[in-house]
């Protein structure tokens, strides 16, 4: 080889290694899911509005859409923009503290680092934190459906309008959460979810999302799109269980501890924790009722107590709160209805067990 060449070959070798280094300088897509997903668990652990982690959502994808953020600092900016969004959207009295925040948190960053990075965040944002999220036009879009069709929530009378948002809405919090989403406006994500609503639940369910479209100003070819997409990605939410899935009876005044070697422990607790999913970190929507069956879940490095740690009342603030009830003129309700991807599942003693029926495993 002569020396040209070898000088060629060590550039070209040169110009790969910078590049793999440019990579891992940025933040990857599924690092902004999993943090995304962190943020979704702190939500639940603070008692925190729905709003509030979709406002920090929006503000984490804003930043690392201007700035080229190291992987190692995104958990302080994750943190931060959480931070900034609950002092934004709640109310003063549930801001948590911020040296709370940090410790509970487990962040890995001190108080002082989180208000440097609160200030370099408002300063790439130019101060501008009251953006209109994909949940805002969520609850638009979900009025004008509700008034226009009334016939909507005919097929499921046991949901009022406000339960039927709470359950979109955590549909929407769980498309947030997916990277390959960002492409799309968040007024065309929540239309999207909509759109695929309206279609289980109404017959002329076209007219109203072509309506809606309109109204919008949007491209139907990327509402198709985006409608593919959001199918897929909640498909994960309805296969969430696998076939044949154990059960474990919880009364009201007991709880579940999971241990090692996925064994479970039942001890007393004075208010009913939420169900968890599949991954046992992330809570369901609470469902009030005489007994909770709660899946077998994996196992987990050491204990960890699931149960709830907000009582019965915060539960219907932060899930069906006031001035939702009051958009649709509704009363106070009588009780909660969980409910996955638009189906009900609201469970009353005496009636059909909610354990989905058992199916043949194909044997190898």
């Amino acid at each position: 080889m002569t020396p040209s060449h070898r000088c060629e070959a060590y550039s070209s070798a040169g110009e790969e290694e910078e590049e793999e280094e440019e990579e891992e300088k940025n933040v990857s897509p599924s690092q902004r899911d999993e943090v995304i997903q962190w943020l979704a668990k702190l939500k639940y652990q603070f008692n925190l509005y729905p709003e509030t982690l979709a406002l920090a959502s929006s503000l984490l994808d804003r930043f690392l859409a201007t700035v080229k953020a190291h992987p190692k600092y995104l958990s302080c900016i994750a943190i931060s923009c959480f931070f900034l969004a609950a002092k934004t959207v709640e109310e003063d009295e549930r801001i948590p503290v911020l040296k709370v925040l940090a410790r509970d948190s487990f962040c890995g960053c001190s108080s002082s680092e989180i208000l440097r990075m609160e200030r370099i965040i408002l300063d790439k944002l130019n101060w501008d934190l009251h953006t209109a999220t994909p949940l805002d036009f969520l609850h638009i879009f979900h009025a004008i459906a509700v008034s226009t069709r009334p016939q909507l929530l005919f097929s499921l009378p046991k949901l009022s309008p406000s339960q039927h948002l709470a359950v979109l809405t955590k549909q929407l919090l769980h498309c947030m959460a997916c990277s390959q989403l960002l492409q799309f406006k968040g007024s065309m994500l929540a239309l999207a979810m909509v759109s695929l609503e309206m279609e289980k639940l109404i017959p002329d369910w076209l007219p109203l999302t072509i309506e809606l479209l309109q109204k919008a100003q949007m491209d139907s070819s990327q509402l198709i799109h985006c409608r593919e997409l959001v199918s897929h990605h909640l498909s994960t939410l309805q296969s969430s269980l696998p076939l044949n899935s154990v059960y474990v009876y919880r009364p009201l005044k007991h709880t579940l501890v999971t241990c090692d070697k996925g064994v479970f422990r039942l001890h007393p607790s004075s208010v009913p924790g939420p169900d968890f999913s599949k991954d046992n970190s992330k809570p369901e929507v609470p469902v009030r009722s005489t007994a909770a069956f709660c899946h077998h879940l994996p196992a987990a490095s050491g204990c960890k107590h699931t149960s709830a740690k907000r009582k019965v009342e915060e539960m219907e603030v932060d899930d069906f709160y006031d001035g939702i009830k009051r958009l649709y003129n509704e009363d106070n309700g009588s009780e909660n209805v969980g409910s996955v991807c638009g189906t009900d599942v609201s469970r009353q003693e005496g009636h059909a067990s909610p354990c989905p029926p058992l199916q043949p495993v194909s044997v190898m």
